[in-house]
């Protein structure tokens, strides 16, 4: 793995990271959920069917396939 961040400099970024509170660090976390889901969305065509929008972005996002019975016929 490809590192270019001293380990000083990650100590320092987990101390900060760590000075925040519970509820800080879940608003970060949520927000950077909600920008990667935007990008995602951005990058998905737009000709798709619902369904099918709905199964690329839970791959993109998980990395794994909805189970084939998730939608109700």
């Amino acid at each position: 793995m490809l590192k270019d961040t001293t380990r000083e400099i990650e100590e320092m970024q987990n101390d900060l990271w760590m000075k925040r509170t519970p509820q800080e660090r879940a608003r970060f976390a949520s927000a950077m959920f909600a920008a990667a889901r935007q990008t995602i969305i951005a990058s998905l065509p737009k000709h798709l069917s619902e369904q099918e929008f709905k199964k690329q972005l839970f791959f993109r996002t998980y990395g794994e396939h909805l189970p084939n019975d998730f939608f109700k016929d």
